[in-house]
């Protein structure tokens, strides 16, 4: 997105827009922010992570495109079709698989705080490439975002950790920061959901070719895990990817990711929900946090 123009006061309808994108930014952090727990659920009753997630990205597929209403709808040319089934795609594989895969050399909190560097890289690669300004009031909201975080899963000490953890943890982070600004990219030349459901189909077939070359490919799971991968594959997938995408068109690379750290928060409020994890009082304080960053990014923004 090109840089943005200050001007003396935001009009309602900018104010209105601004505040819709957020809370779309919002609902798509409670779907990612579930997966960790209909996964835990899913392979708990006997599913391979490989295949869960495989299935939750075809199965999410098909339900973005009945949401995008009409085949038409999802037609464009080739040329820009590749790029968001290959590249999109591959990058959601790739982020889903690393990150999980990280959780057998790190504790989860140590992997949760690593991941959600990804702000830091996108607000990073922002000011580099010169698409958006790291203004103070937004580096002030990164802080308190990355500050919740810490408080919430407790900051590591990277030292000691299993440096494979720490690489795998971060490559994911880093893709992550890539994948938004590059997924804005693509949809400015489509629409939100012609960009979703080639991205998902990607990770997907993707996905499932690793599964199929791995002979772990399989349709008989346990009705418990089916159930896990349809809700994934409706609220993690196909309503999140939408509602994300809607809300990254409005708020850009740099307030999208920012506000996308409400997911963690998300994910202890359904723990303690479904799987009767306790929620801390340093959970709490981290959601105050990320909360605050939320507000006064968007304060500051209606000031602009």
């Amino acid at each position: 997105m090109p840089p943005e123009r200050v001007t003396a006061a935001a009009s309602p309808n900018t104010r209105s827009s601004t505040w819709r994108a957020t809370g779309l930014i919002v609902v798509s952090a409670s779907g990612f922010g579930a997966i960790p727990i209909l996964t835990t659920i899913a392979t708990r009753s006997g599913g391979s992570l490989l295949n869960i997630l495989s299935w939750r990205y075809l199965m999410g597929t098909v339900l973005l495109a009945l949401l995008a209403g009409t085949t038409a709808s999802l037609r464009a040319p080739l040329r820009r079709l590749a790029p968001v089934f290959v590249f999109a795609g591959g990058a959601q594989a790739l982020i889903a698989f690393v990150s999980l895969s990280a959780l057998a050399y790190l504790p989860a909190a140590s992997l949760s705080f690593l991941f959600y560097t990804y702000p830091a890289w996108v607000a990073v690669l922002a000011t580099v490439r010169g698409t958006e300004r790291l203004t103070g009031p937004r580096a002030a909201a990164l802080g308190l975002a990355l500050a919740g975080i810490w408080v919430m899963v407790g900051g590591p000490r990277v030292g000691s950790l299993p440096p494979v953890g720490v690489a795998l943890a971060l490559v994911s982070a880093m893709a992550y920061a890539l994948y938004i600004p590059m997924i804005g990219h693509y949809q400015e030349q489509m629409s939100e959901s012609i960009a979703a459901v080639y991205s998902a189909l990607g990770a997907g077939v993707i996905l499932l070719a690793i599964d199929v070359l791995t002979h772990r490919a399989t349709l008989a799971l346990h009705p418990q895990t089916w159930m896990a991968i349809g809700a994934m594959a409706l609220w993690s997938t196909a309503i999140a990817f939408i509602a994300f995408l809607r809300g990254l068109r409005v708020l850009g690379p740099v307030r999208t990711a920012i506000v996308s750290t409400v997911e963690p928060f998300w994910t202890a409020l359904l723990g303690t929900w479904v799987l009767r994890q306790p929620l801390t009082p340093t959970t709490l304080g981290g959601g105050v946090l990320i909360a605050a960053a939320v507000i006064l990014l968007q304060w500051r923004r209606a000031a602009e």
